[in-house]
């Protein structure tokens, strides 16, 4: 995106909450702001909160109310991520605040890790290496393992990349079913209103849908029980759509067979439970961590931005934000 400020226009001051993309993101930020932040945000924000009409923000602070009620000039809350679940949406929309968002430009990163977190999970591909690497190999052959050829597939959540998950699994050649709110007018798969009988039809579950208060635990002991003893859990989703404790004893007991886990519920602090089971893979949340697509993202951070004090509205808001007004 190529828009400016006005050169007339006094430059905005923007509260960074921490590092995002920098060399790309900041610095173009930098050209265009004042940027404050993310160092001694306490301290920036009481010397400065009457003068701070952006927020850029990644997730690490919580945007809640009380935030916002502390920057009584904030107009917008710019998200660095398609999930905001840190940033409280409605709170915004109750002040007036737009919430921007980055979605799209990072559907088939996602999609793409989660086939692939999918298939190692399934066919054990971080123990084969292990057991390559360790010398096993050398006094004997690699035990027989699960196969992706005879599962049904559930996917929880069907929104853009959901959709851009189920054509990759559709290639596979694999039945799947869907479980959201409502049923999705533009899917042709069988949608399920309750999950639990959805996890009892499949033997598989990919989760990617928000997170936040509606779906914290949505996961949960009687889930996997229904998703059984051969059932496989991905999630790239949140870890907070999933009740951690459950999901380590279903893994401990075999009540399911095996999970891919991208996501947890305290990141970077995983449950030291999980390092000793050999039935689970685990990955530190890179759904989306690739040059291409973190710099797509970074570029609609600053899209966002520029685009509002430029008065031409906000690129992507978010479904609770007040825009178009009118």
């Amino acid at each position: 995106m190529s828009s400016s400020l006005p050169a007339s226009a006094a430059r905005p001051k923007l509260l960074l909450t921490g590092a995002i993309m920098e060399g790309v993101v900041e610095r173009q930020l930098a050209e265009r702001f004042t940027v404050l932040g993310p160092d001694g945000l306490d301290a920036v924000i009481a010397a400065e909160a009457g003068e701070i009409r952006g927020l850029a923000t990644k997730g690490k602070l919580k945007v809640d109310g009380a935030l916002m009620d502390r920057l009584p000039k904030l107009e917008i809350i710019s998200n660095f991520g398609v999930g905001y679940d840190t940033v409280d949406a409605a709170a915004a929309a109750q002040r007036g605040i737009i919430v921007t968002n980055t979605p799209d430009v990072l559907n088939e990163e996602v999609a793409d890790l989660a086939l692939g977190l999918l298939l190692a999970t399934v066919r054990e591909i971080p123990q084969a290496d292990r057991f390559v690497r360790a010398g096993g190999w050398i006094k004997g052959p690699f035990p027989l393992g699960a196969t992706l050829r005879d599962r049904k597939v559930g996917i929880v959540g069907m929104g853009r990349i959901g959709k851009a998950i189920a054509k990759r699994i559709e290639a596979f050649g694999l039945p799947i079913a869907y479980h959201t709110r409502r049923p999705q007018p533009d899917v042709a798969f069988t949608h399920y209103p309750d999950l639990i009988a959805l996890a009892r039809d499949v033997d598989t579950l990919v989760l990617i849908l928000p997170g936040g208060a509606a779906t914290r635990n949505l996961v949960n002991a009687e889930v996997l029980e229904a998703l059984g003893p051969r059932g496989i859990l991905i999630n790239v989703a949140r870890g907070t759509v999933v009740d951690e404790p459950a999901l380590l004893k279903a893994l401990q007991d075999r009540t399911i067979l095996a999970a891919g886990l991208d996501v947890f519920v305290d990141e970077p602090r995983v449950p030291e439970a999980f390092f000793a089971l050999d039935n689970v893979v685990l990955l530190p949340h890179v759904g989306s961590a690739t040059h291409h697509t973190r710099n797509a993202m970074g570029q609609l951070v600053v899209d966002n931005l520029v685009s509002w004090f430029a008065g031409k509205g906000p690129v992507t808001p978010v479904g609770e934000t007040p825009w178009p007004k009118g």
